[in-house]
């Protein structure tokens, strides 16, 4: 079930295209904690679907499917919860707003844009040019003005919609704990012992380290493997918005697919019930903490 979109939903929308993000609020703010699913969009758009080389199957794979429902009650447990609604291998807001691959375009690129990165060199910048599994996502080169398009029209109003949550937030509790929540794939390197979650906050760096202790004690104390830092310490949001000098702390949280979800179908599996259900307790037990620690 997607996310339904409130008064908070960004900028108007072209005619047929849901807004860029949705913003549940809880009835009562209770605690500086908000939480952010930049990678669980599925609104894909019917041009963008005609112009891949690949099906809508495929497409997917970069998604992090369902991640939005899994951690659903948190509005109602007093926190809001920002989800973007278009898909990550359409624009994805976890990246500078100008990581661009010039081999993906049919003209040279301004010189302010950053070509230089590893994600562009991996070919997943801002907008990328393959799926999560390496597959070449279109069949032509595009212009400037389709990512400058789509960076106006997505990639900054869901920026402009979370820095206005922080901001909000850090105001009335003179603190905030920003929860960015992702999902990983099966990693052939891990399978011997692969991580449940991994918790990252940039190496300690973004996020208070008795905020991270907490949220891995609570995970492991329901039998959960949990990491931190490796192989995710978080991306541009965790590293950007993790401030904790300036009472902004970031935490990014990676689920296992495979403990929910079927990754070739990206289908929900029914064991996906139980980890929303300890997910759910996880956010009842952040929801129950007293947070000036964080001050």
């Amino acid at each position: 079930m997607d996310l339904p979109l409130t008064p908070d939903a960004g900028p108007p929308p072209l005619q047929d295209e849901p807004p860029p993000y949705g913003l549940i609020r809880p009835a009562t703010h209770r605690v500086p904690v908000i939480f952010a699913s930049p990678h669980s969009g599925r609104a894909y758009p019917a041009d963008f679907v005609a112009a891949a080389r690949l099906d809508p199957v495929a497409l997917r794979k970069s998604e992090d499917g369902f991640v939005d429902e899994l951690f659903g009650a948190a509005p109602a447990e007093g926190m809001p919860l920002l989800a973007a609604t278009f898909p990550r291998v359409f624009c994805d807001v976890n990246r500078e707003p100008w990581e661009l691959d010039p081999g993906m375009f049919d003209g040279p690129l301004p010189p302010w844009v950053n070509t230089a990165s590893p994600r562009v060199g991996a070919g997943l910048g801002t907008i990328a040019r393959v799926v999560a599994t390496g597959e070449a996502v279109y069949r032509r080169q595009l212009s400037f003005a389709e990512a400058e398009d789509r960076i106006r029209r997505y990639w900054q109003p869901y920026h402009a919609a979370l820095a206005a949550l922080i901001a909000e937030t850090r105001a009335e509790f003179g603190t905030c704990l920003l929860i960015d929540c992702h999902s990983m794939p099966t990693h052939p390197a891990q399978a011997a012992n692969p991580p449940d979650f991994v918790l990252g906050d940039a190496h300690g760096t973004a996020c208070a380290p008795r905020a991270t202790r907490l949220v891995e004690e609570a995970l492991a104390g329901m039998g959960y493997r949990v990491r931190r830092n490796d192989p995710y310490a978080g991306g541009y949001v965790t590293r950007h918005y993790g401030r904790p000098r300036d009472g902004v702390h970031a935490l990014q949280i990676e689920v296992a697919r495979p403990l929910y979800m079927d990754e070739a179908r990206i289908e929900r599996l029914p064991r996906m019930a139980v980890l929303q259900a300890d997910i759910t307790r996880l956010i009842a037990g952040l929801a129950a903490t007293d947070w000036r620690f964080l001050g």
